[in-house]
């Protein structure tokens, strides 16, 4: 079975560049914009779409992606709806892998193997799910990959190599690598530390390797994409889109173009990585 995902990334090899990633919240301000700034972000250079499913809980968000997850329940966002958002998108976009990221609360609640169904349906590739351990691989990771999706790892600098391989057993897509203990959108990861990591991680494993957490200019994305086969910017655009929005927190005419525009900028960024190992 072959993911928009295992393609996209085998493109990327060939072309000899890395993978720039790009994360935000389903429905934020309100799923009307949302659906138009993810329409905008393959056209910007995002090569892979992280979207956020809103949760009441999210403990590994830092503030911004927490107020993100906040506006977009306020505008009525489900998981229903962030699977609409996803079809909304596939209308136009066949090829552009897209992931969901979040939490297993609300996949629970919404029933596993009929979300898994609704999923592919809707043309999501692969699912991140922050709080389920490999010992809980028979939960959603073994049925989500039955059902065709990819079920993507996070590898943290305190997974050490006795841990890296239950971490690493049914992992498929890519494996995501959070540069720093912590939480989102906190310090600036330090590229020689990320370089050894990936390094580390690729002992064990021959899937693509990318960075998130603490990337938020084009400079940093250069460096870790020149150490890594993608770079994953989320808190970043988080920070553009709210920045755009009104006193009410309402959509103005510059959200779209904030993000898009700080997208092309990084995507810029993770592309120089590759003219600089030319």
């Amino acid at each position: 079975m072959t993911t928009r995902i295992d393609t996209r990334f085998a493109e990327l090899k060939k072309a000899g560049r890395s993978a720039f990633v790009t994360f935000l919240m389903a429905g934020d301000p309100d799923p009307a914009t949302s659906l138009e700034i993810i329409k905008a972000l393959p056209k910007a250079g995002a090569d892979v779409i992280e979207i956020g499913m809103p949760f009441t809980d999210p403990m590994a968000d830092g503030p911004s992606i927490q107020a993100a997850g906040l506006r977009a329940l306020k505008a009525g966002m489900t998981l229903k709806k962030t699977l609409e958002l996803v079809r909304g998108f596939r209308k136009d976009d066949n090829a552009t892998p897209i992931v969901l990221m979040g939490y297993y609360n609300p996949i629970y609640i919404y029933g596993v193997d009929k979300f898994l169904a609704d999923a592919k349906t809707a043309g999501v590739d692969g699912l991140i799910i922050v709080d389920l351990p490999p010992e809980e691989d028979d939960e959603l990771c073994l049925p989500a990959m039955k059902a065709g999706l990819n079920f993507i790892r996070l590898a943290t600098p305190t997974t050490d190599d006795k841990r890296l391989p239950a971490v690493l057993a049914n992992t498929s897509g890519f494996v995501y690598y959070v540069s720093i203990t912590g939480i989102t959108g906190a310090a600036a990861a330090d590229s020689k530390a990320v370089s050894e990591a990936v390094a580390r991680i690729k002992r064990h494993t021959k899937l693509p390797v990318c960075v998130g957490f603490g990337i938020r200019t084009p400079e940093a994305a250069r460096a870790i994409a020149s150490h890594a086969n993608g770079a994953v910017v989320g808190t970043a655009l988080v920070d553009a889109l709210k920045h755009s929005l009104d006193a009410d927190g309402r959509a103005t005419s510059k959200t779209v173009n904030a993000v898009a525009e700080l997208t092309a900028s990084l995507a810029h960024g993770v592309r120089g990585a590759q003219q600089a190992a030319e």
